[in-house]
């Protein structure tokens, strides 16, 4: 074998000029896509483009804002018609109420939900045949109204 005595590729400003991009250029494409979302008016608000992120900013100090109890409760028995069957949530729905007599002005409301909830799921016939004389049989209320 023998040595050729080439010399080494030289390592000009085009080598240098490449490696600089090569570091810049991420840096500056996060820069400016970070400040293209920073100015998007997320809001849905037109007039209030100004100030999106500082109005963003002074919501997220505010404490959240408590549901009422018939809106967990609507949203568990919600989830429990679709986990079990109408009959169990229309009997918690009734527990509920002989518990918590503030929630009787609520019963008409979240029974015809439950009803609504359970056609979707059963369709008419079916959810029907869960129905039970809970608040004045506003769940088959409810039934007839989805259909």
């Amino acid at each position: 074998m023998t040595h050729s005595n080439k010399p080494l590729p030289r390592r000009g400003p085009a080598r240098r000029i490449g490696r600089t991009i090569a570091l810049v250029l991420p840096v500056f494409l996060v820069l400016t896509g970070t400040m293209a979302v920073a100015t998007v008016n997320w809001s849905g608000n037109p007039g209030n483009s100004s100030s999106v992120l500082t109005a963003s900013a002074e919501r997220a100090s505010e404490p959240a804002k408590a549901r009422a109890p018939h809106t967990l409760l609507r949203d568990r028995l919600l989830t429990e018609l679709q986990e079990k069957d109408p009959g169990i949530a229309l009997t918690h729905l009734q527990q509920e109420v002989n518990a918590r007599p503030s929630l009787a002005k609520h019963c008409v409301s979240l029974a015809r939900a439950l009803g609504r909830a359970a056609v979707k799921q059963y369709g008419p016939t079916r959810a029907q045949s869960f129905s039970r004389p809970v608040c004045d049989t506003a769940f088959a209320a409810g039934v007839a109204q989805q259909t």
